[in-house]
């Protein structure tokens, strides 16, 4: 059955499902206090704000027009923040709303978010905590990041008639093969987005055959995005602690990747006299066991979220805080981006090549598919599959400063190629923003 809506046209009745994951979803409330003190023991959760995820305000709505944007985590905040100062350039009369799922991405809001703009947790997929929250909120816009499609925020929103954007869209092969697998719940889903703005043609394809409406290509908006800032005091404060000595930057490693990053360096340790590596891991919270396992190795390690400096017995230095990559990449000729040998799909090489580091990634890249496929085939970029290749290729880029210019060269010239996409999503998202009358509606 097939209706027809005000915003976005043709929109697919919720097949067997959707439903049945909203009726449970629902069925689920009792439980959710249980769930996020659990999440809380384990630092995944903002205890003092546990009722933001159950959908209850923890700021006044401000006067006028409301648009809310939504990002997973760290990786997608910095990727729609330019975004969103971009947007209040062109429509100061706007307020925003960012929501986020992650502890991290919260602390990372915190400081680099636009004056003005109000930061909350997302409420958990639940309908009712959802309509609790959009009542308060009222948007006049949705946007949503990556890969960002949480059924009851999708069907809640549309119900309410705000218009739903998806920006910097993509999603895996294996998983458009899942949607493709259950059109019930895909088409229901995507017919609802007045827009998606996917990283490439085919992925806008792939929007498409799963039900969105209008899907267009407009690029990566992690490509144009500002690197991470640098804090000038702590660069030059490490920088003078490592006096010299040879480094590899190790950062957004994930379980797996630290041993292979340690066996590498035990290699480069014997070749450069020295030689240290930073290791900065995805999640900071993981940096006291990964210091436990590299000292129950042998290595000599400081720890940086306890204030330690690396001295000159150190090997390995974890870098377990947070909002600091852009120090470390600056400090750093060669870096190694992880999420990439184990399969996490990889993580950012933009932020990296922008601070004049060389990216080395394992195989596994798929988050950045376009960005990497591009920087590995032009020589921007160099895969490695093991602790022996990744110590081989930190070797020869450290010792050969002819070919580690080329490789930064190469890469500059990559992102230049490839950069855009915040103009054009910037141009698309204007489109739909709401204007006076929308202004006067949500307020």
């Amino acid at each position: 059955m097939v209706s027809q809506t005000e915003s976005t046209g043709l929109q697919i009745e919720p097949g067997l499902a959707l439903t049945t994951y909203r009726t449970l979803t629902s069925l689920a409330r009792p439980a959710a206090g249980l769930i996020l003190r659990l999440r809380e023991r384990r630092g995944k959760e903002d205890p003092s704000r546990r009722g933001e995820r159950l959908g209850e305000p923890a700021a006044m709505r401000p006067e006028g027009s409301v648009v809310w944007f939504h990002a997973a985590s760290v990786g997608e905040t910095n990727a729609v923040l330019p975004l969103i100062a971009a947007l209040l350039g062109r429509r100061p009369g706007l307020s925003v709303l960012f929501t986020t799922g992650t502890v991290t991405s919260a602390r990372l809001a915190a400081i680099r978010l636009p004056a003005g703009a109000i930061h909350q947790y997302v409420p958990l997929d639940a309908p009712e905590f959802v309509g609790r929250f959009l009542d308060h909120w009222r948007p006049g816009l949705a946007v949503f990041t990556e890969q960002e499609i949480w059924p009851n925020l999708v069907m809640e929103s549309h119900a309410r008639r705000i218009p739903l954007a998806l920006v910097n869209a993509r999603m895996s092969r294996s998983s458009f093969e899942r949607w493709q697998r259950r059109p019930g719940l895909a088409r229901p889903l995507f017919s609802r987005f007045t827009i998606v703005l996917a990283q490439s043609d085919a992925l806008a394809r792939q929007f498409t055959e799963l039900g969105a409406p209008c899907a267009l290509a407009a690029g990566n908006l992690k490509i144009d995005a500002p690197p991470p800032p640098v804090d000038a005091i702590e660069l030059q404060r490490l920088d003078a602690a490592l006096a010299g000595r040879p480094r590899l930057v190790a950062a957004s490693t994930h379980d797996g990747e630290e041993a292979v990053v340690a066996a590498a360096h035990r290699t480069l340790a014997r070749a450069l006299e020295g030689f240290l590596t930073i290791l900065a891991p995805r999640h900071p919270e993981r940096g006291p066991a990964i210091a436990e396992m590299l000292k129950s190795q042998g290595f000599s390690v400081a720890q940086r979220s306890l204030g330690e400096l690396p001295d000159r017995r150190t090997d390995i230095y974890v870098a377990d805080t947070i909002g600091e990559l852009g120090t470390l990449y600056a400090l750093a000729p060669v870096a190694f981006v992880g999420g990439s040998l184990v399969a996490k799909g990889g993580q950012n090489p933009i932020e990296a090549i922008r601070h004049g580091a060389a990216v080395l990634t394992g195989p596994h890249w798929s988050n950045f598919a376009d960005a990497y496929g591009e920087l590995v085939a032009r020589g921007g970029a160099r895969e490695v599959r093991s602790a022996d290749a990744l110590a081989s290729c930190v070797l020869a880029l450290t010792s050969n400063p002819a070919e580690l210019d080329r490789v930064r060269t190469c890469a500059g010239e990559v992102l230049k190629s490839l950069s855009g996409a915040l103009q054009r999503t910037l141009d698309a998202l204007l489109a739909v923003v709401p204007g006076d009358e929308g202004l006067k509606r949500a307020s």
